[in-house]
């Protein structure tokens, strides 16, 4: 762990004004089209000392996606995909972290998409904690991403291609940032 480790322990929340979430899928083969989800919140439960004893939580309102347009926007939010009036939530829940490098972990939980539970595991770097004097916070980034098969969430929709393949592609790449805000320190027990 690097020299200001302690300095991580605590309670940490996403500043969504400095963070992000994205998509990435191939369409009809040839191009790759981009989104992002801009209403979302992450918890992170910080313990250097005891990395295992870490935890996030990561809540994204799938109504807030956003590709730049409208129509595929409105598709994505319809049954054929995530279906938000009924499942308006994605959910990340950790349950294990695991250190493998200087500021490299493996966050490994639950990923709820619609109705459909799956354990992932999915590599994270830290990129540093900082004061932030305009904002008067200290701030944590994090940075991470993995492929995922959308259909071992239910999301099977797709038209096949005259030339072969499919409109959308099966594997999504979903990248993040996030500058996390510290909210809480643990207490420090003085001796008497």
């Amino acid at each position: 762990m690097t020299d200001y480790d302690s300095s991580l322990r605590g309670t940490w929340e996403a500043d969504p004004a400095h963070s992000s979430f994205e998509f990435i899928a191939r369409h009809a083969m040839v191009t790759k089209v981009r989104g992002k989800f801009t209403d979302f919140s992450v918890t992170i439960e910080a313990d250097p000392e005891n990395v295992e004893a870490s935890s996030v939580e990561v809540r994204i309102r799938v109504a807030s996606l956003d590709t730049s347009n409208d129509q595929r926007d409105t598709h994505l939010r319809s049954e054929d995909f995530f279906n938000v009036a009924q499942w308006p939530e994605i959910v990340f829940r950790s349950t294990a972290i695991e250190e493998i490098d200087d500021d490299a972990f493996t966050v490994t939980g639950d990923l709820t998409i619609r109705d459909v539970t799956k354990r992932i595991t999915v590599p994270v770097d830290f990129t540093g904690v900082s004061g932030d004097p305009v904002a008067k916070v200290t701030r944590a980034g994090f940075e991470g991403g993995r492929r995922l098969d959308r259909r071992d969430f239910g999301l099977e929709w797709n038209v096949p291609l005259d030339t072969g393949g499919v409109l959308v592609s099966e594997k999504i790449t979903i990248e993040f940032e996030v500058s996390a805000v510290q909210k809480s320190e643990p207490t420090t027990v003085t001796a008497d």
